[in-house]
């Protein structure tokens, strides 16, 4: 019976993460879906609404930090929850390997991936699609990039209960879709039912829209900026904790 490393090793993190990313890049399906699908995604919309360019920049900065969350979670879960159920996770944890050096192992692989999804949608949506922004942009960059983490650690956290690839897209629904409907981008929260509002003020997705937001409509740094990126790293980081305690070796 394998015991798990006593505290968290920087190098075996930072070891793992190599291992993530080699695997990643021998996987171009994966990759292409990181970093190409949210800028099309993006472009796509920018296109939709051809006519009216208000439109686009009305939605288009909280999109921009919808999209990476949702790719990242999708391909973070399926990818935590194949490396256990082929076994690799198993034989990882007999080594001198803690379930923290694994889950930073990922993040860290994953964040890397975030940064450079991140920074190709918010240049192709600032620099190319002409999306108006009053703040600066790499303030959406920060708050893109916190999204996508944020995506990360909810896919390694919801992999722990999933069985099969097909039942990690399914949790989707549950976690995604409610805070997709409930953030603002359809209307604002202060406008929903007092019910559906308060659900909405400890959902993450929503700080990182008011985050965009904020951004979008002010040229300098709010308060309540500072407090929405506060809220979508604090809640990252809470997710990734969760996530190393209930990490599991094989599915059962």
């Amino acid at each position: 019976m394998s015991t798990d490393a006593p505290a968290l090793s920087p190098a075996r993190a930072l070891a793992t993460a190599g291992r993530v990313l080699r695997q990643l890049r021998h996987d171009p399906r994966t990759v292409a879906l990181l970093l190409i699908v949210p800028v099309l995604m993006i472009t796509l919309l920018r296109y939709v609404f051809d006519s009216g360019p208000a439109t686009f920049d009305a939605i288009g900065a909280s999109l921009l930090g919808i999209f990476p969350l949702i790719t990242m979670f999708l391909v973070t879960s399926i990818a935590t929850l194949r490396e256990r159920t082929s076994g690799t996770l198993e034989r990882l944890l007999a080594l001198p390997l803690g379930k923290g050096d694994l889950i930073a192992g990922y993040a860290l692989a994953f964040g890397a991936v975030a940064v450079a999804q991140s920074l190709l949608a918010t240049a192709m949506s600032v620099w190319v699609l002409g999306l108006d922004v009053v703040g600066s942009p790499w303030l959406l960059l920060l708050v893109a990039l916190l999204d996508a983490l944020l995506g990360t650690a909810l896919g390694l956290f919801v992999s722990a209960f999933a069985a099969s690839e097909f039942q990690a897209v399914q949790f989707m629904p549950a976690v995604i879709f409610p805070q997709l409907l409930l953030c603002g981008l359809f209307t604002p929260r202060d406008r929903m039912h007092p019910v559906l509002e308060t659900l909405s003020d400890v959902l993450p997705m929503s700080y990182g829209v008011d985050g965009m937001n904020q951004v979008l409509a002010h040229t300098d740094v709010t308060a309540a900026f500072y407090r929405d990126v506060l809220v979508v790293a604090g809640c990252a980081l809470l997710v990734l904790c969760l996530g190393a305690a209930t990490l599991r070796r094989r599915t059962t």
